[in-house]
């Protein structure tokens, strides 16, 4: 990780956006990279959000989650560590299965959420661990996949906005259909790997809202998207007046 990038972004994020929290990173290793490892559930019967758990670490607790930190089948799948879901999961995400599973009503029918994971991206971890840490928190021998912001709307805006500053095609930034996980892990991290790398606007998930707070998004930046973004800030629309009455509300919470 390139320390004076690091330098630059706190700089400009206070300036620019002052008040808002950092982002966090992401970003597979086969050590735990002086992050915490991340205790798994107690028992195969208890589910917990790994949504719930990265949140933890916009307030600055550096974590690291294995296979077995994770106490949600589909945050094991949507962070790379297992193919497999829950058995019926076309039910669960539609209507469910009277007298044996309550669906989600999420979508209109099974065989239309079988359709739509056909075409789910797929992607395997490419190290044992899976590292979250606030951006002030790197040290050089990061080396983040992708920047995710937990922020209000007025914050969201301008990432919003600076990612399309210097593209030509309008959907700079794209928002698909998926577990909360999935729009901060899986999407932005395949993104890399695009001729035109987009970020990912998230958090739309109706289960996993209630483990961040009421008025927050998700913006996530692949991480070569993020070093352009930074690169254009200060001949963006940051530095004018129009930016600066939205500012003015950042600062004041």
């Amino acid at each position: 990780m390139d320390m004076q990038l690091k330098e630059r972004f706190i700089q400009r994020w206070e300036k620019y956006f002052p008040g808002a929290p950092l982002p966090i990173i992401f970003f597979y290793s086969d050590d735990e990279s002086g992050a915490t490892k991340v205790k798994g559930p107690k028992s195969l019967e208890e589910h917990r959000c790994v949504i719930a758990d990265i949140a933890r670490a916009t307030r600055g607790r550096s974590l690291a989650f294995d296979v077995g930190s994770i106490g949600c089948g589909g945050g094991r799948k949507y962070l790379g560590f297992t193919e497999v879901l829950r058995p019926n999961f076309e039910y669960f995400l539609s209507y469910g299965i009277p007298g044996e599973m309550e669906g989600e009503r999420y979508k209109k029918s099974p065989e239309l959420v079988g359709e739509i994971m056909k075409n789910m991206p797929k992607f395997s971890a490419p190290a044992r661990y899976i590292i979250f840490k606030r951006w002030d928190m790197i040290d050089e021998r990061d080396n983040p996949a992708a920047v995710v912001f937990f922020a209000s709307p007025d914050v969201v805006s301008g990432l919003f906005t600076l990612a399309n500053f210097d593209e030509s095609e309008q959907n700079g930034v794209f928002s698909p259909f998926g577990a909360g996980c999935s729009t901060i892990i899986t999407y932005p991290y395949l993104e890399n790997d695009s001729g035109r790398p987009r970020c990912v606007l998230g958090m739309f998930d109706v289960s996993a809202r209630p483990c961040v707070p009421a008025g927050t998004l998700t913006f996530a930046a692949p991480f070569s998207k993020f070093t352009r973004m930074v690169g254009n800030m200060d001949e963006s629309f940051l530095t004018t007046e129009s930016w600066k009455k939205v500012k003015k509300r950042i600062k004041a919470g």
